[in-house]
């Protein structure tokens, strides 16, 4: 893969006040403050309605599914299938989304995702009760989690490739950590809002409606995030408009190994993610007889520690290379996972610590994973290249993690589940290490 080396604003260049634009690089916006604003607002937005079904997954799966007498997990593990099913859209709307910000630039791609997932998010809200319309119910909420699932894998690929082709020299860390830091937002007021309704309305009105507020809400929101995206500036170059438009399995037919580089990158960094920031209050519930109330707001105040962590986790990166942050993830989790959750108890205070402890690990792979994908492909396919393995890995194993970690504990080992999260960051550890240091490189046309 060609790259050019960084190189200070006086030797010339795209960063030399008396010459113009080089062909190779891409320039970024004269606005940057702007650019973030307008990709965090939508994101947040995007991972708010997202995100509010795993927090509210035990309310929806006594309302849309039918209970089992013989065991009481079958409605959650149903609910977390559905919730796994949405994930397995992600890599089709990678490749289309990505596909239209190739080919019709980042901001007609962004705009569409945050409709597309303000419109599912208003049907979840809506969706009858099994009571009242039988198997339609949990119809109708598949199709809503599968037009989600198609609005958050093409919002990846957008927003990523807008972030990091929106930051100037040596700001590509802590541009791509954004991507978190609005994705840890949208999280951080779904938990919020859960925490909030469960405490301040009676169980059987939570039961019954109270559940269905913050996709109602979130719905709402994605308008307002359309509207700060109207007015973004396109990072789309027209030397891009101006050469034949990419097929749409273009990015996979030419750029298959760092197709493949990208997948063994995100792997454990995944699982390792979605099991943190949004099972494991559920994790906890189960296996360590935490409160419901405390399990959402120790998750409340993790997000909140992970969100300041992500500008500076990028910023560390910019200095010193994307591969050791990487590494302070991969290694420590595969170390320090299966102690960390054997330590949970029904401690509220234990719950947070561990969390928190956690969080410190997943910021290295959380804040660069951006602008390593970035990075790894040319801007004429760089949507599309990323959003399709990116978001199935994420589909293999970041979108099964709740299933899979509740199965293990209806069939009584619930103790393999932080082995086999282990494991899997061991794996993307040795894909770490022999990865190529991008962060000084510039960013390839």
């Amino acid at each position: 893969m060609t790259a050019f080396r960084e190189r200070p604003a006086h030797e010339g260049g795209p960063d030399s006040p008396t010459e113009g634009p080089r062909v190779g690089v891409v320039t970024p916006p004269a606005r940057p403050v702007r650019q973030l604003l307008a990709a965090s607002v939508g994101n947040a937005v995007e991972w708010f309605d997202w995100y509010t079904y795993t927090f509210l997954a035990t309310y929806i799966a006594a309302q849309i599914f039918p209970e089992d007498a013989a065991n009481s997990l079958v409605p959650l593990l149903a609910t977390f299938a559905v919730f796994a099913v949405g994930f397995f859209m992600r890599p089709v709307g990678g490749l289309l989304m990505g596909a239209v910000a190739d080919r019709r630039g980042r901001r007609a791609a962004l705009t569409v995702t945050i409709l597309l997932m303000g419109g599912s998010s208003l049907l979840v809200g809506l969706t009858p009760t099994y009571a009242a319309a039988g198997v339609l119910a949990p119809v109708i909420l598949v199709l809503a989690r599968l037009l989600q699932g198609l609005s958050v894998g093409g919002e990846f690929a957008a927003s990523t490739t807008f972030l990091v082709e929106s930051a100037g020299p040596g700001r590509r860390g802590l541009f791509s950590s954004f991507q978190y830091v609005s994705t840890t937002i949208g999280q951080l007021v779904a938990s919020g809002v859960a925490a909030l309704l469960v405490a301040k309305l009676a169980p059987a009105t939570m039961d019954s409606w109270g559940w269905r507020v913050p996709f109602v809400l979130g719905a709402l929101l994605s308008l307002v995030g359309f509207w700060v995206r109207r007015g973004a500036h396109e990072t789309r170059s027209e030397e891009q408009t101006e050469v034949p438009r990419p097929g749409l399995f273009e990015a996979l037919r030419r750029h298959p190994r760092e197709s493949l580089l990208i997948c063994g990158i995100t792997a454990g960094g995944t699982l390792a993610y979605y099991t943190w920031t949004s099972y494991l209050p559920t994790y906890a519930e189960l296996n360590a007889g935490v409160e419901k109330t405390d399990a959402l707001l120790a998750g409340t105040l993790s997000l909140t520690f992970f969100a300041v962590l992500q500008p500076v986790a990028g910023m560390v990166s910019d200095r010193f290379g994307r591969k050791p942050l990487l590494l302070m993830f991969g290694i420590g989790f595969a170390v320090l996972c299966v102690p960390l959750l054997r330590a949970l108890d029904d401690s509220f205070v234990t719950l947070l610590l561990v969390q928190c402890a956690g969080m410190i690990l997943l910021s290295g792979f959380t804040a660069v994973s951006a602008a390593v994908n970035a990075e790894t492909f040319p801007a004429r396919v760089r949507a599309a290249g990323i959003g399709f393995p990116y978001s199935l890995t994420v589909a293999l194993f970041g979108g099964t993690a709740p299933y899979i970690g509740t199965l293990f504990k209806d069939l009584g080992q619930a103790g393999l589940f932080p082995v086999y999260v282990s494991v899997l960051c061991l794996v993307s550890s040795a894909v770490y290490l022999r990865l190529p240091e991008t962060a000084h490189r510039r960013l390839e046309r």
